[in-house]
Parts: C-alpha cells; sequence; structure tokens
C-alpha cells in the first residue's frame, strides 16, 4: 500500500543559500509593521478601548444577525454581539451580551445610547430583558492592555530561559527574535488592515508565542544531534540537512492545522473571525521564523564546538571553521 507523500524522501533544499536575503527580509517586515504601528495604531477593541456591555435574555433564541441589524441605524461604531451558552440554562433561557465602544472619549456609553439599544432590540424581540449593564472605563482598560503587555513579554521571557538552559546561548538568542519578529509583524498587519484588536487577539499571539517555539525546537533538536554526527561539516550545510530531515513533519503540522483555521476563517463567523485570522497569519509566519530567523540568527553567531576530550566519543560538537556563514 502506497502512503500519500507531500515532501519527498531526502530533499536537500538549500534554505540557507541565501541566508542574508532572507533574514533581511524579515528587518524589512519587522520595520514596516512598527512604522504601520507607530503611524495607523491599532484598532482596539472594547477590552481596551472602554466601553459598555448589555446583557440581555429572551425565552426566543437569538438571532445576532438581527439584533446587528436593528443596531446599526442607531450607528454605534464597534458593537460585538455574542450569544452565551451556559449548561445551567433552561431551555426558555436564551442569553446575549452586546459590547459597545465609548463614544468620543466618554468613560462609558451614555444612559439615553443604552435606553436607545434597547428599544431598537425590543423592535426584534418584545420579550427581551436586560438584567445587567456593565461598563468598562479607561482605567480598567489601561490595566488590561498593561496585563496584556505583561503576558506576552513573560512568555516570551519564560520561552528565553528555557531554550537557553536546553540548547547554547546562541539557540535561545534566535528562538527570542523569532518570537519578536513573529508577534511584530502579527500586529503590524492589524495596524496596517485596521482589524480589530482586543483580549482575544492577545490569546491568540501567545498561541503563536507556543507554536512557533515549538518547530524551532524541533528543528533545534535535530540540529543538536546532527552537529554531534556531522563534525567536519560546515555549521550552513549542517544545518540545511536539520531542517530538510524534518521538512516532511513542517508541512504536515503546519498543512493540517491551517486546514482547520481556514475552515474556522470562512466559516466561523464574525466573532471569532479576528482571533482565527491572528491564529492562521501567525502560522504562517511562525513557519517562516523557524528556519530564516532563528536557524538564522544561529547560523550567523556561529555555535561554540569544542573538541571532545576523546574525538572518538563525540559528545561534544566539534570544532570546525564555516568560513561562509
Amino acid at each position: 500500500m502506497r502512503r500519500l507523500k507531500l515532501v519527498p524522501d531526502n530533499t536537500t533544499i538549500d534554505f540557507f543559500g541565501y541566508a542574508r536575503y532572507t533574514f533581511g527580509a524579515s528587518v524589512v517586515a519587522v520595520l514596516l509593521s512598527l512604522l504601520a504601528w507607530a503611524t495607523m495604531g491599532l484598532n482596539f477593541g472594547i477590552d481596551f478601548q472602554g466601553g459598555t456591555t448589555i446583557r440581555t435574555e429572551s425565552a426566543q433564541p437569538v438571532d445576532v444577525g438581527a439584533y446587528r441589524q436593528a443596531l446599526q441605524p442607531l450607528g454605534l461604531g464597534d458593537v460585538a454581539i455574542t450569544e452565551v451558552f451556559d449548561p445551567t440554562f433552561g431551555p426558555d433561557q436564551n442569553v446575549a451580551q452586546v459590547r459597545i465602544a465609548a463614544q468620543d472619549g466618554a468613560e462609558a456609553v451614555s444612559p439615553e445610547t443604552i435606553l436607545a439599544v434597547e428599544a431598537a432590540l425590543k423592535t426584534v424581540d418584545p420579550s427581551i430583558t436586560f438584567p445587567a449593564v456593565e461598563s468598562v472605563g479607561p482605567k480598567v482598560s489601561g490595566e488590561l492592555i498593561l496585563s496584556a503587555i505583561l503576558a506576552v513579554l513573560g512568555a516570551t521571557l519564560g520561552i528565553l530561559i528555557y531554550i537557553w538552559l536546553r540548547f547554547e546561548w546562541q539557540f535561545a538568542v534566535g528562538a527570542v527574535v523569532a518570537l519578536v519578529h513573529d508577534v511584530v509583524v502579527t500586529i503590524g498587519i492589524f495596524a496596517a488592515f485596521q482589524i480589530r484588536f482586543d483580549l482575544a487577539i492577545v490569546a491568540a499571539l501567545l498561541t503563536i508565542l507556543g507554536y512557533s517555539i515549538n518547530d524551532t525546537v524541533v528543528v533545534f533538536d535535530r540540529l543538536r544531534e546532527n552537529l554531534i554526527k556531522y563534525k567536519k561539516m560546515a555549521l550552513r550545510e549542517v544545518m540545511n540537512i536539520s531542517v530538510n530531515e524534518t521538512l516532511s513533519r513542517t508541512v504536515l503540522t503546519s498543512g493540517t492545522t491551517l486546514i482547520a483555521l481556514i475552515a474556522l476563517l470562512i466559516l466561523g463567523g464574525d466573532v471569532i473571525r479576528g482571533f482565527v485570522f491572528a491564529i492562521t497569519w501567525g502560522i504562517i509566519v511562525g513557519t517562516y521564523s523557524s528556519v530564516y530567523v532563528a536557524k538564522n540568527v544561529v547560523l550567523f553567531l556561529g555555535v561554540d564546538r569544542n573538541p571532545p576530550k576523546d574525538p572518538a566519543a563525540g559528545t561534544q560538537f566539534a570544532t570546525t571553521e564555516d568560513k561562509d556563514a
């Protein structure tokens, strides 16, 4: 029985033949992302911008599309409508949350606007009730932004320490540079296209960090093994062998994940589209950076390949000059 092979056995792709050009392209992408972030800013959602959340309850099933259409004439700007699911709810208990961003720098939506929203929703379902109205002020939004930044920095620092303990310091630097590349480029895409940026996107960024470092560590493990196996081979060639040997795993993992994400991106609806887009883009750029950023940094820094006391044993990296690196 023949197996389907997406990647041929024993590939010999020269991934690092143009290392300076690929790394240069990554640097340009980061600079452009920072420029877009600085000049255009992020389109913050209610979580970071502040606003009001109205909880609705009805005996009728929640129709998000009808709710959104009823609120459209009010011109409220960023409105997020999500249905709330809970196993404790009864069959006649249908709950939704309507989140409205603060208008013109105000701390919260005015009482008049809340009354207008409630009246508009009653035209869709006269039996609808509004058991709770909550506001997120600028202070809370600022705290959420700080917590989000600390979460990303904390995850990056933890990954740096892990890679540093498991591999050489050059590997840790390469991994962290790749992670910074992934986060900055993803944020740059959100700034350039003004896609709503909220707490769900922060969760997506943390997911991207984990996915990217997983792929990077797989190739680093193979590289470490091959540095012991090929003591006299130039570092560039050993890295090419390592990436080619893990290429099938990378394509299968990224490919199968992308199939599920693309289906969610098309069919998942507006509520999760930003989150799914962030992860989809992150997997693409993370797969790229695990080779063309993390490994390029290791190639440029070089690896300390000290000769072992017993050359025949070969448990340490052998000294090899890599003039091309």
